[in-house]
C-alpha cells in the first residue's frame, strides 16, 4: 500500500523543531534516517514519496541545495493524478526557492500550487507576499483582496493591502486598512507589530513607536517588539524616547517602560538620563536586581564619576555570583582611576568566570598593558583577534602595543593592512577602515572614508562625529577634529571617559586634549556629564 505524506503547516513546524533539536545533519539519528532513505531510493530510484520526505528533512536542516535536488526528483516522478502530493511538493519547492532568494521561481511554483488547491489560504497568502516583495503590486492586491473576501476578519491580508496602499501613496486608505486589522485583533500583540511596520513605511515613526509600546504592554515577553523598539532608536532616537516618556506618564508604575527608556538612553550615551531612570527604578522599588546597579556603574563610568561607578558595581557584585560581566566593569573603573594592579585582579577574575569571552580577554589585555606587561597584553589581543576576526578594534589595540612597546612595527603594519582588507559596510564607522588607511599613510583615502560616513549615515547620538574627531586629530587636522567634536557634543555624545581618558590606540582624541579649544568645548557642554 502506498504511504501518503500529507505535510500540514503544523507538521512542517514540528519537523523543523525536531531538526533543530538534532543540531545538524551529522547527528547520528539524522544520519541513520538519511541512510534509510538512501537505501529505499537505491531499491527504487523513482520513489517520489521518499524523495519528497527526504526533501522535507533537508529543508528543515537548512540543506537547501540537497532539498532542491530531491524535490525536483519528486516532481519528476510524481503522477499527475497525485494532486494532493503535487500541491505539497510545489509548495515545498517554493519555500526552498524563497530561502535561496529565488523569488521569481518561487512565485511560479506557488501559482501551480494554487491551481492544484484553490482553497489553500496559506499558499495564497504566501503567493501574495511574494508578489509584493517582487513589486507586483496589482497581483498582490488581487490576492490579498481575495483572501480578505474568504474571511473578512483575517488581519494579515489587510496589512498587505495597507502596505500596497502606502506604495501607491494612498495613506488614507492605508490607515483605514491597518486600523481595521487592529480592530479585529485588538488583544493580539502581533497585530500592533504589523501596524508598526506599516506606519514606518508611511514615515510615521511616532505612531510606530506607540504600536510597539502597546505590543509590549500586551505581551512583555514579545522579544520582537522589544528588538524593534531598540532598533528604531538607532534611526529616530527622539521618537522612541518621546513615546516611552508618554507611556511612563500614563502608567508610572510600569517599571518595564522606565527600564526600556534607561537602557535605550544608555546605549546612545545619554548617561545622565539613564542614571535618573535607574534611580527611579530603585527608589520606587520597581525592580531590584544586580543588573540595575551594573548599568548604573556603566553610566557613572561613562560620565567620569569613577567613585560612584565603583560603589554601584560593588553593589552589583554583592548581589549575585553570576557576576563575570561586573568584574569586567570593575576592571574598567579601576583602570580609569589609575588602580592598575586592582584592575588587573578584577580582569583576571572576570576571565576565570568567563573563560574565552572576548570582552574579558580584551579587558585583561588592557590591564596587562597598563601594568607594563606588554608581551602578555599582545598575546591576549592576538587571542581576541583569532576568536573575533571581524572585530577591527582589537587589531588596533595589538598594533599599539607592538608599535609603542615591543618594537614590532612591521607586524603592526600588517595588522593595519588586515583591517583595511576586511569586508565591511562603507557606512560602518566601527570597521575603522579609515584609521587603518591613515596608519598606512593613505591620508586622502582615510579622509574620503570618514567624509562619506558623515555625509550619508545618520549620526543619531554623536558617535559618528566622535570617531571623526578621533581620525582628524590623528591626522593633525585640528580644525576638522574640533568641528566633529562640536557636532558630536551637540548630538549628545556624553562619554566623558572617551573624551578625556581613552588612549589605548590611535582611535582616540588624545592628540586634541592639549588644545585649549578642546577644553572650552567640554566646558560649554558640561551639562551632558552632570547627573
Amino acid at each position: 500500500m502506498k504511504i501518503r505524506y500529507f505535510i500540514t503547516a503544523a507538521l512542517i513546524a514540528s519537523a523543523a523543531s525536531y531538526a533543530h533539536s538534532q543540531s545538524n545533519i551529522e547527528n547520528p539519528i539524522t544520519k541513520a534516517m538519511m541512510g534509510v532513505y538512501a537505501q529505499e531510493l537505491e531499491e527504487n530510484p523513482e520513489n517520489y514519496e521518499i524523495y519528497f520526505r527526504r526533501a522535507n528533512e533537508y529543508y528543515n536542516l537548512n540543506q537547501y541545495l540537497r532539498a532542491l535536488s530531491d524535490i525536483d526528483n519528486a516532481l519528476k516522478y510524481t503522477p499527475e493524478t497525485e494532486t494532493d502530493l503535487l500541491f505539497q511538493e510545489y509548495t515545498l519547492r517554493a519555500n526552498i526557492y524563497m530561502m535561496s532568494d529565488r523569488k521569481e521561481d518561487a512565485l511560479i511554483d506557488l501559482e501551480k500550487a494554487c491551481q492544484l488547491d484553490p482553497t489553500s489560504t496559506t499558499t495564497l497568502f504566501l503567493k501574495a507576499n511574494t508578489e509584493y516583495e517582487l513589486g507586483k503590486y496589482a497581483d498582490a492586491k488581487e490576492d490579498y483582496s481575495k483572501l480578505s473576501r474568504y474571511d473578512q476578519h483575517m488581519t494579515e491580508p489587510l496589512i498587505g493591502l495597507a502596505r500596497i496602499a502606502v506604495k501607491e501613496n494612498n495613506l488614507g486608505l492605508a490607515n483605514e486598512y491597518i486600523d481595521r486589522a487592529v480592530s479585529f485583533a485588538s488583544a493580539d500583540s502581533e497585530v500592533y507589530l504589523r501596524r508598526a511596520d506599516v506606519r514606518k513605511l508611511m514615515g510615521n515613526n511616532t505612531g510606530a513607536v506607540d504600536d510597539l509600546i502597546i505590543a509590549i504592554s500586551i505581551d512583555k515577553e514579545n522579544s520582537r517588539a522589544l528588538a524593534e523598539l531598540v532598533a528604531m532608536s538607532n534611526s529616530d532616537y527622539n521618537a522612541v524616547i518621546t513615546g516611552l516618556s508618554s507611556a511612563i506618564q500614563q502608567a508610572p508604575a510600569v517599571g518595564m517602560f522606565v527600564y526600556l527608556r534607561a537602557i535605550i538612553s544608555m546605549s546612545h550615551y545619554r548617561y545622565t538620563a539613564a542614571i535618573a531612570d535607574f534611580h527611579q527604578i530603585i527608589d520606587e522599588n520597581l525592580y531590584n536586581y544586580a543588573g540595575i546597579y551594573g548599568s548604573l556603574a556603566e553610566c557613572y563610568y561613562g560620565i567620569g564619576k569613577y567613585q560612584e561607578a565603583l560603589t554601584e558595581i560593588n553593589q552589583a557584585l554583592s548581589m549575585t555570583t553570576d557576576n563575570g560581566e561586573y568584574y569586567i566593569t570593575r576592571a574598567k573603573i579601576r583602570r580609569a582611576m589609575g588602580d592598575y594592579d586592582k584592575a588587573l585582579e578584577s580582569a583576571s577574575t572576570a576571565l576565570d568566570k568567563l573563560p574565552g569571552t572576548i570582552k574579558a580577554v580584551v579587558e585583561k589585555g588592557l590591564c596587562e598593558a597598563s601594568t607594563g606587561n606588554y608581551e602578555e597584553a599582545s598575546e591576549l589581543f592576538g587571542e581576541a583577534i583569532m576568536d573575533a576576526p571581524d572585530n577591527a578594534y582589537n587589531y588596533f589595540l595589538r598594533a599599539a602595543v607592538m608599535t609603542d612597546h615591543l618594537n614590532q612595527t612591521a607586524a603592526a603594519r600588517s595588522l593595519y593592512r588586515r583591517v583595511a582588507d576586511l569586508d565591511a559596510d562603507a557606512l560602518n564607522v566601527k570597521s575603522f577602515k579609515g584609521f587603518a588607511l591613515l596608519m598606512q599613510g593613505k591620508t586622502a583615502d582615510a579622509t574620503a572614508w570618514m567624509d562619506n560616513i558623515l555625509a550619508n549615515a545618520k549620526d543619531v547620538d554623536g558617535s559618528l562625529n566622535y570617531y571623526g574627531a578621533c581620525l582628524f586629530s590623528q591626522m593633525g587636522n585640528m580644525e576638522r577634529a574640533l568641528s566633529c567634536m562640536e557636532n558630536s557634543l551637540e548630538n549628545g555624545y556624553a562619554d566623558y571617559t572617551n573624551w578625556t581618558k581613552t588612549d589605548d590606540c590611535v582611535i582616540s582624541v588624545a592628540k586634541m586634549r592639549s588644545d585649549k579649544r578642546f577644553e572650552a568645548l567640554l566646558n560649554r557642554y558640561d551639562y551632558l556629564f552632570k547627573d
